[in-house]
């Protein structure tokens, strides 16, 4: 797939008489580091080989905080893409998926599109995060897009929408029991699934670097350990948390003078609970 510069954002379009306010594209900084081989798989399913090919709609499987949103949105700012977030809930509505009618200012009903259907009509990629949220209404009002017709209706708007060429789609799946199962129509269409596992200590390490470069070299190892050793007894514990624990830490060294592993006990008593400790020595 090659590279394309995003354009500047347009604010609205208008399909066939009816005038869509646009979202905005999510910037934000990436933080993706090492499992290179899950970078190329993504970038794989977004694919076309051919005039007759499709591009496919991965699923980013994983527990919580592995960073498969951050593998989605930095593969697909990689390619140049604009990228659009859309945050499933058990609250979201069909209608949040695709065109939502407002009252304006002058009191008239104007109509904003999501981030699915303005990365759709932009060209974009959507990331739907967490969508094993959402419910089965929700997902069979996206099934036409996800399949070769790649076009979704908003019953409110009175519109079908076409998704331009460049269009690429993906979401990603907790690992809980939170969540709701995939209808199979659903499923079929959300393919192939890529696993996003916890890294491996070098590249726990290379990520906390990333994301805390101002850190303390010695607190950053002793979270990397606990994590480690969190991860081989099948504790839920991820990076994110670990970001988390380091960055209390250095606040601790920094306002009370704390030592380093000292702070980080302290941090991680604070950040994941008193249960957890046994899990740092």
């Amino acid at each position: 797939m090659p590279k394309r510069t995003p354009t500047p954002t347009r604010q609205t379009v208008t399909l066939d008489g009816v005038e869509l306010q646009l979202a905005h594209p999510d910037e934000f900084t990436p933080h993706w580091v090492g499992q290179e081989e899950l970078v190329k798989q993504l970038a794989a399913a977004w694919l076309v080989v051919d005039e007759a090919d499709l591009p496919l709609n991965p699923r980013l499987i994983g527990k919580p905080g592995v960073g498969k949103t951050s593998l989605a949105y930095a593969t697909a700012r990689a390619l140049g893409r604009e990228v659009y977030l859309f945050q499933a809930t058990m609250d979201t509505r069909p209608e949040d998926l695709i065109v939502t009618p407002v009252i304006s200012d002058n009191q008239r009903i104007k109509y904003v599109a999501s981030p699915v259907v303005t990365a759709m009509l932009r060209g974009g990629v959507c990331i739907v995060d967490e969508g094993n949220r959402m419910g089965e209404k929700c997902w069979a009002s996206l099934a036409p897009l996800l399949d070769a017709r790649r076009y979704v209706e908003s019953i409110v708007a009175g519109i079908k929408i076409k998704a331009h060429a460049d269009f690429r789609f993906c979401a990603t799946m907790n690992e809980d029991a939170s969540t709701f199962d995939l209808p199979e129509y659903i499923h079929s269409r959300l393919q192939p699934q890529i696993v996003v596992d916890f890294p491996e200590a070098d590249e726990e390490l290379r990520i906390l670097r990333d994301n805390l470069p101002f850190a303390d070299e010695d607190v950053l190892r002793y979270v990397v350990e606990f994590l480690q050793r969190a991860h081989h007894s099948d504790e839920p514990f991820t990076v994110r948390d670990g970001i988390n624990v380091a960055r209390y830490a250095l606040k601790l060294m920094r306002g009370n003078g704390a030592h380093a592993l000292a702070a980080y006990r302290q941090s991680l008593a604070m950040v994941l609970g008193q249960d957890v400790m046994g899990f740092s020595e």
